[in-house]
């Protein structure tokens, strides 16, 4: 089997595409001619009752490591001090034009003016509901110091968007910053902005580890970003065998026939939590913008019909949870 790893460093170097472990193809013209003609369906009572249900005031004055859902994928997440912010959008829309294109259907739990201080920002690939520019302009102008973690590939634009230091790595490499090691990880999805780069840059996820090397003492977050079910997906837990808290999608995974190569469902949400063997889990990525046919409010009514008396906990925007440390049994 081709090392996709190599292949993907390769692709950097000569500016190729890059690869999933496993064949991936999208019908672009069946992809678009559904999302032309789909008919996305009201959560049950309405969009203003679907927020009063779901959105909370944000409380950032909670003590302990903790991670924040702010909407979508958004996430803060304060390790050991320090705070990350993963794939920020605040925009109204999802898109490379604010006149069009999927709208929020609530406001992110805080904006970026209220943000506390940011030391990083963990993006994993750049779709326009994960790479959002008017946000990263904002937050490089409010906190000119941030440090940026991206897959290969994104380094040159965002440096072209004003940040100032942005390292970019590829499946599974590692950098550490004082007391926090970020790795890239695989994911099964793709990458593009417009009709002429299509897999051009790399798409991850992110482990993140405080304390990485202090046996005992190590806390990790697994930041899922986007992602089709793959078995491959099972090699993250295995070098990384105490998950203590995943950051897990369920939603945009409807209709399946087109979907399924690059969203999880929340049965398969639930399925990789077990074959992670995640200690805790926060669902992300629903509830914010229709990207796809299900309704806001049915990955979370189909996440409780398969997690059972699992850890995995469906926030509300603004709420949050602490990351607790967990004996793996084998440090």
């Amino acid at each position: 089997m081709i090392n996709k790893q190599e292949a993907n460093k390769k692709a950097h170097r000569a500016t190729q595409k890059f690869e999933n472990h496993e064949p991936f193809t999208i019908n672009f013209v069946k992809t678009w001619w559904w999302y032309q003609r789909r008919k996305v369906l009201e959560p049950k009572g309405g969009y203003e009752a679907f927020n009063q249900t779901w959105c909370e005031p944000i409380d950032l004055t909670l003590p302990d490591d903790r991670a924040w859902w702010i909407g979508h994928s958004t996430n803060l997440i304060r390790l050991n001090d320090k705070i990350i912010l993963t794939d920020p959008i605040f925009s109204k829309r999802a898109s490379p034009s604010q006149f069009s294109g999927p709208k929020r259907h609530n406001p992110p739990a805080l904006t970026i003016e209220q943000l506390p201080n940011i030391d990083f920002v963990m993006i994993s690939h750049n779709h326009y509901d994960h790479l959002d520019d008017y946000s990263i302009h904002q937050l490089v102008k409010r906190f000119p110091e941030v440090v940026l973690v991206v897959p290969l590939g994104l380094k040159d634009k965002l440096l072209k968007w004003g940040a100032k230091q942005v390292f970019e790595l590829n499946w599974y490499d590692s950098i550490t910053f004082d007391s926090l090691t970020f790795t890239a990880t695989p994911a099964r999805h793709w990458s593009n902005r417009g009709l002429f780069d299509i897999n051009k840059t790399l798409w991850c996820g992110w482990i993140v580890q405080a304390n990485a090397n202090i046996p005992n003492k190590t806390k990790t977050v697994y930041f899922m970003g986007d992602t089709g079910y793959s078995p491959r997906l099972k090699e993250i837990g295995q070098r990384f065998t105490c998950i203590d808290l995943a950051l897990i999608p369920i939603g945009a995974y409807a209709p399946r026939r087109l979907l399924q190569s690059q969203h999880i469902d929340p049965a398969q949400a639930v399925q990789l939590y077990d074959e992670l063997n995640c200690h805790e889990a926060i669902a992300i990525h629903w509830g914010t913008f229709e990207l796809s046919d299900e309704s806001l409010d049915e990955p979370a009514q189909q996440l409780c019909e398969h997690r059972a008396d699992r850890h995995f906990h469906l926030l509300k925007i603004g709420g949050s949870l602490a990351i607790n440390h967990h004996d793996s049994g084998l440090e």
